[in-house]
């Protein structure tokens, strides 16, 4: 099992920045973040591999967000840049035992508590 702790999340201005930060108990094959706003399904947001680092983006984030790893602190961190309103929601930090298809919440086996990002315009 294992114990996955987000933080970082908080309100911005449109424009601004934020970083958020996964802390894992365990290591698993990649980690992702999801998101979700109210009355919105979970949607995928980036994930990394965490063997190779190969990162993948959702086409809504792609340019702005950046997904990395630091493997001696074993934490996932997304430096999220030119916030927008529609980027705010409650941000999932996520871990899959095997890296197949993975824009699917299906496919994690485990998941953090959230972080809310706020973003005004």
């Amino acid at each position: 099992q294992v114990q996955l702790v987000e933080s970082g999340g908080g309100s911005v201005q449109a424009g601004g920045s934020l970083r958020l930060s996964c802390a894992a108990s365990g290591y698993t094959s990649c980690m992702g973040w999801f998101r979700q706003a109210p009355g919105k399904e979970r949607s995928w947001v980036a994930t990394i591999y965490t063997g190779g680092s190969s990162t993948y983006y959702a086409d809504s984030v792609k340019g702005r967000f950046t997904i990395s790893q630091d493997n001696a602190k074993n934490t996932v961190d997304l430096q999220m840049n030119s916030l927008k309103p529609e980027d705010t929601a409650m941000y999932y930090c996520a871990a899959a035992e095997s890296c197949v298809g993975l824009t699917s919440a299906m496919r994690y086996n485990y998941w953090g508590q959230g972080t809310q990002v706020t973003v005004s315009s």
